[in-house]
């Protein structure tokens, strides 16, 4: 598919953008039906573009470069430089949210190898990034439940049940949003790079 100097290049490009778009929050405008009352405003989705630099790296680079550029960030990460959310180092792997950042790595894999199955049209790249939205979550969510069993709470702990609300159920609608966004972004990049 890719040289393995292309594939290099994309990893550390995936890399750049997993970094920068954790720090950056994503907005959306208001509907075009309010802007005669409050003119054009941007509203926050509550979420950052990290999971659009992962499922966008993964629709341009393919699996590969989508996987190996998760790796470097996690490492990058877990070797305490501040690169997650919240900082970074080995104490990282505690915190509930860790599975999700785990889940980069096979998510942005499998939107590569979607999205590589076929020509580029919106529907099949918005279908790899859906999958890919799909698998981090799934990830997230058993580690969430892992690590509830391994700390003796159990797996019906209201706990649990509120993590897997607030990093997930809260969070998808606002990363479908983003991936709306990735979808275009990607559909366009692929065909004036590729075609």
């Amino acid at each position: 598919m890719f040289a393995a100097s292309n594939q290099l290049l994309w990893s550390m490009i995936g890399l750049l953008l997993t970094i920068g778009g954790t720090f950056l929050e994503a907005h959306s405008i208001t509907f075009p039906w309010s802007w005669s009352q409050h003119g054009i405003q941007t509203v926050s989705l509550g979420v950052s573009y990290q999971i659009g630099a992962v499922l966008l790296i993964g629709c341009l680079g393919g699996q590969n470069a989508g996987a190996l550029s998760q790796i470097a960030y996690l490492v990058m990460g877990l070797a305490l430089h501040p690169v997650f959310d919240e900082g970074g180092g080995i104490g990282y792997i505690k915190l509930s949210q860790f599975g999700y950042l785990l889940g980069f790595i096979p998510g942005a894999w499998i939107c590569g190898f979607v999205a590589f199955q076929t020509r580029p049209k919106l529907e099949t790249l918005t279908f790899s990034c859906i999958c890919g939205l799909l698998t981090i979550h799934l990830c997230g969510i058993i580690y969430l439940i892992v690590s509830h069993a391994f700390q003796g709470q159990g797996t019906d702990n209201p706990l649990l049940t509120q993590a897997i609300l607030k990093y997930s159920w809260f969070a998808i609608p606002s990363q479908l949003a983003i991936v709306c966004a990735v979808t275009v972004v990607a559909y366009l990049l692929r065909h004036l790079m590729f075609y």
